[in-house]
């Protein structure tokens, strides 16, 4: 009896007891895998992170300021009939680049063509009418010099020539009107440029000076307007005095135009107008550059970027853009010291070359190591695995690619 007890007893704790060695054997499988990732991890910890670096190269250089601008044509000639009457015909397709003096409509010309027609005949019996009124005054001068008639009938005939000589002058200019009015029904161009769409179909009743047809703008040269922040005009102002050179805001400096897609070869302009007051609403000058546009690139309207020489050329280290970082609004560049270990290097930066490489004032030397690429994975005082950017086949063919691909200036600092 008591041993089949202890047996029953036995029995109820071996489960139990199976159980925690199970648990025991998996908690130590566990703290061997951790143990395991801390290794690992604190092996890649180690690892130093691989980057690409470069030197600050030094190049000679020009400041250049930045603006936004809008494209205008130098000519707007809304079209207009000059009479009334009915649209007959255009002479143009929509869009068309015309010519001056053109033709662009045709108005029904038959009721000025009559109203010519009887000025016409206005006029030469008018002519007639003088030349018989000249007549009887000359025939009145001979008999008043015999006495044949008296001095009231020599005014009479003088008065009538004169009569007669003032409305042949009205019928020339009647004439001379009606000649007009009939030109006026062949509206042509008044200028070269690009036509827009017709606005009256032909079949329409135009009215004169009143019914708008079509505009014509001018494509070759065009303006682009732009303006010019207070502080930006002074400090323009005081670097012409002091280096005693020409204002960048005059029309002795080549203006750079880039489009919005940056992508053709940028179009040179040059200042020709700078307003005369400070807008005092915005702060700002309005200036003016004239731009040749002989293949019709730009249009009015457009939004294009001006990129302004500021002073003379000057020798200035540069840096691959990618290369800037920004801590708190701080533009800083990742230092390599002696130890290859990172640190962050504050610097004053200024304008964006022509090369996509931007100027650094102040902070480096040629001679300091800047990390270019890879940056994500650099922290201060931490060694890193440098690699300069020429030696990498496929960075330096990216590079090329990105030095050939135009980009904009900011121009800012």
């Amino acid at each position: 009896m008591l041993k089949a007890r202890a047996t029953g007893r036995l029995h109820r704790l071996r489960p139990r007891t199976r159980t925690l060695c199970a648990l025991a054997v998996i908690a130590a499988g566990s703290i061997s895998f951790i143990g395991c990732n801390r290794e690992k991890a604190k092996e890649a910890e180690a690892k130093p992170p691989e980057v690409f670096i470069e030197q600050p190269s030094r190049e000679t250089v020009t400041e250049s300021q930045e603006f936004t601008g809008q494209t205008v044509a130098i000519e707007t000639v809304e079209i207009r009939a000059r009479v009334s009457g009915y649209l007959e015909k255009n002479f143009f397709q929509d869009g068309d680049l015309v010519a001056e003096g053109a033709p662009l409509f045709q108005i029904d010309e038959r009721p000025y063509r009559a109203e010519y027609d009887r000025t016409t005949a206005a006029l030469a019996q008018a002519q007639a009418h003088l030349e018989r009124m000249k007549r009887q005054e000359e025939r009145a001068a001979r008999l008043f010099e015999k006495k044949s008639i008296s001095q009231e009938d020599l005014d009479a005939a003088t008065f009538d020539r004169a009569e007669a000589e003032a409305a042949a002058g009205a019928a020339s200019a009647q004439k001379e009107q009606a000649a007009l009015n009939l030109s006026f029904t062949k509206i042509n161009a008044k200028i070269s440029g690009r036509i827009s769409r017709r606005m009256v179909d032909p079949g329409n009743l135009v009215q004169a000076d009143v019914t708008p047809l079509t505009t014509i703008v001018s494509i070759d040269p065009m303006y682009a307007y732009f303006d010019v922040d207070e502080r930006t005009l002074l400090r323009l102002r005081r670097m012409m005095e002091t280096e005693h050179t020409d204002s960048a805001l005059s029309s002795h400096v080549a203006v750079e135009v880039r489009l919005a897609d940056e992508e053709s070869d940028p179009i040179w302009g040059r200042i020709n107008f700078l307003d005369n007051v400070v807008d005092p609403s915005t702060g700002t000058l309005r200036a003016r550059a004239v731009i040749d546009n002989p293949k019709g690139m730009l249009s009015p309207g457009l939004f294009v970027r001006l990129r302004v020489p500021v002073g003379a050329p000057r020798s200035a280290l540069t840096v691959h853009e990618e290369a800037l970082q920004t801590n708190q609004g701080q533009r800083f560049l990742w230092v390599l010291n002696d130890q290859d270990e990172a640190r962050q290097q504050p610097v004053k930066v200024g304008w964006l070359t022509d090369r996509g490489r931007r100027v650094v004032l102040e902070g480096v030397q040629s001679s300091d190591r800047i990390i270019v690429k890879g940056v994500q994975r650099v922290r201060e005082k931490k060694k890193v695995v440098p690699e300069f950017l020429e030696s990498s086949p496929d960075v330096a063919a990216t590079e090329s690619s990105e030095s050939r691909s135009p980009r904009p200036a900011d121009g800012g600092r």
